[in-house]
Parts: structure tokens; sequence; C-alpha cells
């Protein structure tokens, strides 16, 4: 790094950047949403062992018996059918801000294995099972402010199962299993939700262990032999919502899986009673804090969770307070600009200093051209000299790479922003502008930015480079979320008055050492 002209770093940081951005389009950006009409049943029923082998057996298909309903739970925030099997078989978000572009509800069940789904290491139990069905009194019941109970009952040959779910409001279950003897089974939290598909955030199990300690296991990057037994959250997720199982006073012994797709799959273990809750739904931070506020280690953000979860709560008090999710982003953005104004200021005035010694750099270099070390040296004593630092204007940016992927991240996986409006054509902040309005302006700012900062190039082609690069940016953010380009928009016109500011500093110190 030390031997790149100030120029090259200037524009290396850029490129990086901007490779950044070409990867987060093209690999990253949300595929489409899928509805219940396109989802299939995607895996047999297998039934996972504590050996080398990731199965024992493939069961008869009983995909039908997913539709076959047993009992229906209506509540203010959901919809959940229990079909024959006592499986959570479907689970509709009532909330409008989670439709899809057609209107149809979120649903977050549907795909083999089901939340709730009881597999057994005896073939022979296991095939019973999954062909007798669940008994129950009630066929419906109304979720209000006390939860409500129902009491599914399966009579197998030489055993009796019984389940007892509690539901709550919130989406939030307690789940308690008996059986009539001590018999060894695994209870899945159910296959991850298939609404909000991208490449970007964690798609897989999230296991909180006892100590505190994340373990992330994204599909396709397990063999399904793993196994943890300090377990107290298994949560299966895609980018917004989560099912998942707790229990914060007893350790959950998990047991991984892949179906058939190579996506993460977890089994918790248990032998005789098993007793735990449940969740599913958004990964909203109030909700999930609301039941128990360990829940919100399940919205995961990456490298840089210990930046962006403070970031986040910052965020949410903002809104609290302003009541716009837009607005509580500018004013975020503006925040995180003062906190770091002293880095950005000393960035732009080194630079302003390199530019000013320009003709003397080249001078250097044009004499000691045949010889690197004698140009070196001659650098460093003019660099010295002068007070100029030719890291001064890359190190303050390398400091602030961390906040911005924070914020990003936080942006991303953020379903408050869902359904958010800011002002007049922004209805939702977490899908593009539908009128390409602000990446525009933000495309308009950054070639203000670049006009104002002051740069040194000798190399044509770094040049015209760095000229197009606006154009390239507006380009890749078009498709990018609201709430993000907002956040880049602000951030550029707040580049914009700094530079300006610290151009008119620079100016007036010089005419001053004139002076002198």
């Amino acid at each position: 790094m030390d031997k790149l002209s100030a120029q090259k770093r200037v524009l290396l940081a850029t490129i990086l950047s901007l490779a950044f951005f070409v990867a987060y389009d093209y690999f990253f950006i949300p595929k489409t949403i899928q509805t219940e009409q396109n989802k299939t049943i995607k895996s047999s029923n297998l039934a996972p062992t504590t050996n080398n082998t990731s199965v024992s057996s493939v069961l008869p298909n009983t995909q039908q018996n997913a539709n076959d309903i047993l009992v229906t739970i209506n509540a203010k925030d959901y919809t959940a059918n229990i079909d024959s099997l006592g499986r959570v078989s479907k689970f509709y978000l009532n909330d409008k801000k989670f439709s899809d572009e057609s209107g149809n509800k979120a649903q977050l069940a549907g795909v083999s294995p089901l939340a709730l789904e009881l597999r057994f290491i005896d073939t022979n139990i296991n095939t019973q099972a999954f062909n007798t069905k669940y008994s129950t009194d009630v066929s419906e019941i109304n979720v209000d402010n006390e939860p409500k109970s129902v009491v599914l009952t399966q009579q197998l040959d030489d055993l009796v199962v019984t389940k007892k779910i509690t539901f709550f409001q919130n989406g939030k279950y307690d789940i308690k299993v008996t059986t009539s003897k001590a018999v060894e089974y695994f209870i899945t939290p159910g296959a991850r939700p298939n609404i909000a598909v991208d490449s970007y955030t964690v798609h897989g199990v999230l296991l909180r262990h006892a100590d505190d300690k994340l373990s992330i296991l994204e599909d396709d990057d397990i063999d399904g032999n793993e196994k943890f037994s300090d377990v107290n959250i298994a949560a299966v997720s895609d980018r917004y919502y989560t099912t998942l199982l707790y229990n914060f006073n007893k350790n959950l012994e998990v047991v991984m899986d892949v179906d058939l797709q190579k996506n993460s799959l977890a089994f918790i273990k248990a032998n005789g009673e098993f007793e735990a809750s449940g969740y599913i739904g958004a990964k909203d931070h109030r909700n999930l804090k609301q039941i128990d506020a360990r829940l919100t280690d399940v919205v995961e953000y990456g490298w840089f969770t210990f930046i962006a979860r403070p970031m986040f709560a910052f965020l949410n008090y903002l809104h609290d307070h302003i009541g716009n999710w837009g607005w509580a982003i500018v004013v975020l953005t503006l925040v995180i600009r003062v906190v770091l104004f002293p880095l950005t200021y000393k960035g732009m005035l080194s630079m302003n200093k390199l530019k000013e010694l320009s003709p003397k750099m080249k001078e250097i270099q044009a004499k000691y051209k045949g010889d690197p070390q004698k140009m070196n040296a001659h650098m460093m004593e003019l660099y010295k000299k002068h007070g100029a630092n030719p890291m001064g204007g890359c190190l303050p940016i390398l400091l602030q790479i961390p906040v911005f992927f924070a914020i990003y991240r936080v942006l991303l996986n953020a379903i408050e922003l869902k359904g958010a409006e800011w002002i007049l054509w922004i209805h939702d902040l977490s899908i593009m502008d539908p009128y390409f309005i602000l990446p525009i302006l933000m495309g308009i700012t950054m070639f203000l930015q670049q006009k104002l900062t002051p740069t040194t190039f000798t190399d044509p082609m770094q040049e015209k480079i760095m000229k197009y690069l606006p154009l390239i940016f507006t380009f890749f953010f078009v498709t990018f979320p609201a709430g993000l380009t907002l956040y880049w928009f602000v951030n550029n016109v707040c580049s914009v008055i700094q530079q300006i500011f610290v151009n008119k500093l620079f100016e007036k110190q010089k005419k001053v050492e004139v002076k002198a």
C-alpha cells in the first residue's frame, strides 16, 4: 500500500466498493417471492439418527395429510392450521404489509418438515406414526389476549402420543409432548420460511448456545451429521421470517439434517416428555423482545453485528420519537456523519494537501524514474516537510468501512421497513424506488462529490474510470431497496457539504500562509 500513489489508493478503494455493489446486485438482490401456489413438499419423511447416517428410513409419502386440517387457530396477527399428523401445516400472517404483490398473505409453513413434526428413531413406530391421525375435541380456537390450548392425541399400537399446544396472540406457542412409555424421537421447528429469498442474508439454521454464542449453519454448508447438546434456541430462517423452538431452562440436543435441496434442517432429540416454547413469524425486534429479549439474536448481521445491533437500537429509538422510518434513516445518517466527521475531515484535508503537492511529486517522479528507492525517499521527505500523509485519505475510509457495512446489514435485515412509507412516492422502503428518483439523486450527488474532491490523477484511464463511476453506481442502485438508497443519498449530500467546507477552509489557510 505504501508503494501506491495517493490517486491509485483512492482508485483502488473505489474499485473495491464498486466490486461490492456489482456482486451485491448480481448475487444478492432478493429473488421472486414464492407464494403458496408454487410451494411444494420438498422432502420425504426421514427419521434422523444419532449414528453416522443422516436418515434411517424413507417412509411413504404423506403429502395429502398436510391438507387434512384438524384444528384452525385464529389470532389477530396470524391464522394457523394443524393437520391430522399434529403439525403446523399452514401459518398465515394477517398484516397486509407482509402480503406479496398479488395481495396473497405471507405463508410461513407448508414445506416439509412441518413445525412440531415428530420422527421416531424406531422405524416401525415411525412408519405407523406417519399413517395414524391425531384426534382432538376441538376444530377451531380463537386466541385473544389470553392464550388458548389444544390437546392432540395419537393412538398407536402400544404407544400413546399426546401434544398440548398453547397458542399466544403474538406468534409464540408452548409445546408439551408426552408418550405413554419412554421412546426416543425428534421434534422440529420446521423447514425455514421460503418468502424473502436472497443470497446476502443468512438462510438456514441459527443455534444459540447456553454460553450466548451463536452457530450459523447455512444452506449448502452442512453434511447432516452435526450435533449440538448445549442449545437454547434452534431457529430456521430466511431474510425476514423465522420458525424456531427454544428453552432457556433446559438445553436442547440438536441434530442437523438436510433435505433433498441441501437446505439445513434442525431436529431436537427427546425421550418421552418434551417441553419447549416456539415462535413462527417475522423477525420483528419489538415482537421478539416482548417474548424474550434473547430471541432477538435470530436477527443476524454478519461480521459487524457488534456495530449493527446498537445501530439498529438507535434507529428504532429514532423511529419511536419521529414516527417515520424514512426520516429516522435520514437522522441516523446525519448522526453517523457527525460522529465520523473528525476522520472524514482529516481525510479530506489530506487529499487537499496532496493535490497542492502534486506538481512537486511529479517532478520527483520524473527525476528519479529509474531509481524507485531514491524516489520514495524524496517523496517521504516531501510529505514530512509539508505535513502531508499519503495514507491520510485512505485510512479514514478504511476505518469507516465497518460502519458502512453495518448500516447496510441493518437496513437489509430490518423487516420493520417492509411497507414503511417515507414521503410522496416512497411507500415501501424495503423495495426499489418505483420512479428511480432516489438513485438518480444519489448519482447526481456522487458526481458533485467527485467534482469537489481534490484528485491528482496522471493516468487518463484512471480519470475516465472515476468520471463514469457515478453513472455506474446509479445503474446498480436502481434495484436497491429505497431505504438503502436513501441512506447513501443523504450520506453523499453530507459529503458534498463537508467537502465544500474543507475546500474553503484550505483555501483560506493557503491565503494566510501566502501573506505570511
